[in-house]
């Protein structure tokens, strides 16, 4: 956010979701602009499988099950031409590693970008 300007970030695999989170948020009071930089993924069916497979093998894990129990899961899988991206925040540099390793075992998984960010770290 810069003043009254909002500019949206991440990825989404449907269209509709980047509108619609646009719409959201200039109907927010005090919102004058929306920037959606927001990234529409590309339609792969291949991609749709590895999401699957790495959100089953990250909320499958006992040391990590507990950030599937939130409403919205506070680990985030960006998947895209077989490359992963982790987004979100865990407790501690343990799950955080715990997390990329896991998710560089799933078969097929090209490689990991681990950007989870261990809360209380400014990082």
């Amino acid at each position: 956010m810069d003043g009254d300007k909002v500019t949206l970030m991440g990825a989404v695999t449907r269209p509709t979701l980047k509108s619609d989170a646009e719409a959201a948020v200039k109907g927010i009071e005090g919102v004058a602009s929306v920037v959606n930089n927001i990234e529409v993924l590309p339609v792969s069916p291949m991609d749709d499988q590895l999401r699957h497979a790495v959100y089953h093998t990250i909320y499958g894990e006992p040391g990590l099950q507990k950030y599937g129990f939130q409403a919205i899961p506070s680990i985030h899988i960006i998947v895209k031409n077989g490359n992963v991206t982790l987004e979100g925040v865990v407790d501690n540099e343990a799950d955080k590693n715990l997390a990329n390793l896991r998710v560089s075992q799933v078969p097929n998984v090209f490689s990991v970008k681990n950007n989870l960010v261990v809360a209380g770290n400014s990082k």
